[in-house]
Parts: C-alpha cells; sequence; structure tokens
C-alpha cells in the first residue's frame, strides 16, 4: 500500500519522500528544475484557475473550494492525471505531494491528498 505524503517543495529532499510529484498548475517561483528533483510534474492535478484564483481571493471560502476541488479532480483532464498518478503510485513505497503555497494546509495538495486517502478503498 502506498503512503501518501504532503510536502512544501522548498523543503529539503529526504529519502523518504520515494516519488515527488508537483501537483500545482504555476512553476514554483526561484526553483530549478534540477534543483526539484521532481519524478512527475502533473498540472492538471492543480485546480481550476477559477477555483485557485476564488481561495486566493478569498480565503474564507476554504470550504467550498474543497468541495469544488474533489470534484474537479473526478473529471476531465483532472481524472486522466489522478490515474497517470495513481498508476505511478503503485510501483512506489510513497508518494509525496508536492507543493509551492506558503499555506501548509489550507492548499490544493491538502485537499487531494485527503481526497486520495478517502477513496484508498476503493482505488
Amino acid at each position: 500500500m502506498t503512503h501518501w505524503r504532503l510536502k512544501r517543495i522548498y523543503a529539503p529532499i529526504a529519502p523518504e519522500d520515494g516519488l515527488r510529484v508537483l501537483v500545482d498548475r504555476l512553476w514554483p517561483r526561484g526553483l530549478t528544475k534540477e534543483a526539484a528533483r521532481l519524478d512527475l510534474w502533473l498540472r492538471d492535478l492543480a485546480p481550476s484557475d477559477a477555483l485557485r484564483k476564488q481561495l486566493h481571493g478569498d480565503p474564507g471560502t476554504w470550504e467550498e473550494f474543497r468541495v469544488a476541488y474533489a470534484a474537479e479532480l473526478s473529471e476531465g483532464d483532472a481524472a486522466a492525471a489522478v490515474a497517470q498518478l495513481l498508476a505511478a503510485a503503485q510501483k512506489a513505497k510513497s508518494v509525496t505531494l508536492l507543493f509551492a503555497a506558503r499555506e501548509e494546509i489550507r492548499n490544493n495538495a491538502s485537499v487531494l491528498h485527503d481526497w486520495l486517502i478517502a477513496r484508498r478503498t476503493s482505488l
């Protein structure tokens, strides 16, 4: 069974990271691709621009964001990216979902993490 982790992409790389997957649509500022040492960058796992802007514009919409983003993960390009992530995760003991946000609790990666854990039995 895969162990899912969350980590800010600017944090030091560790052996326990396992498969390192960036789940943001935009590349993190000030970080080179070599320094990031990613295994995957799944842009389509990120929330739509409209949802991202909604959350950044009004952090009070966190619960609405969580629900809307979870719905997006089951549709279109996001669903295809989820399938790609799950296929890659089958070969890894741990998967670290990387994000650039300063907010370490209320961000898209934490919603994705919770969504994956909640569906673990059905995956």
